[in-house]
């Protein structure tokens, strides 16, 4: 296969955007430009859903901006166990957990080796750790992948 040696993630992106593509393609753009939603009235927004998207969007911290995210209360309870065992200190029930997280994938910003640590969040059904991880950073930086790494949300508390 040609795709060998590309990431995952690219193919599901270049996917996507072929998929995309064809959508336009068949649909047609007809045309019209979107209507930006802090157009107040025009839009059917208020004043106030306006101002309040706009404070929710402040509201990221500028480590996450860019990202997709979640909120702490959005992730799955194993998860919000986790948070809480991070809050705590321990005791982790893997001995991974806590190890220093390479980034190997480059799918979080760069970093000196070390900054960031992992750990498990267990998956019900599974017989060893799972796909699913929480990563946090020396600057206060929690992030969430349900994918072994392939992507990651950051996690807003």
């Amino acid at each position: 296969m040609i795709f060998r040696n590309v990431p995952r993630s690219l193919l599901r992106l270049l996917g996507a955007l072929f998929l995309c593509a064809a959508l336009v393609g068949a649909v047609g753009c007809g045309g019209q430009k979107p209507v930006p939603a802090a157009a107040g009235a025009s839009s059917g927004a208020s004043a106030s859903e306006a101002a309040s998207a706009s404070a929710a969007a402040s509201a990221v911290p500028g480590w996450a901006k860019g990202m997709a995210t979640v909120r702490a209360d959005g992730l799955p309870r194993q998860a919000r166990d986790v948070l809480v065992l991070i809050d705590k200190g321990g005791p982790y029930p893997y001995r991974q957990d806590g190890t220093v997280f390479g980034n190997f994938e480059k799918a979080l910003p760069q970093q000196k080796r070390g900054y960031y640590h992992e750990y498990t969040v267990r998956t019900p059904g599974e017989r060893d750790r799972g796909a699913r991880r929480i990563v946090t950073g020396e600057g206060g930086e929690f992030y969430y992948t349900d994918d072994h790494y392939d992507t990651f949300r950051a996690v807003l508390r």
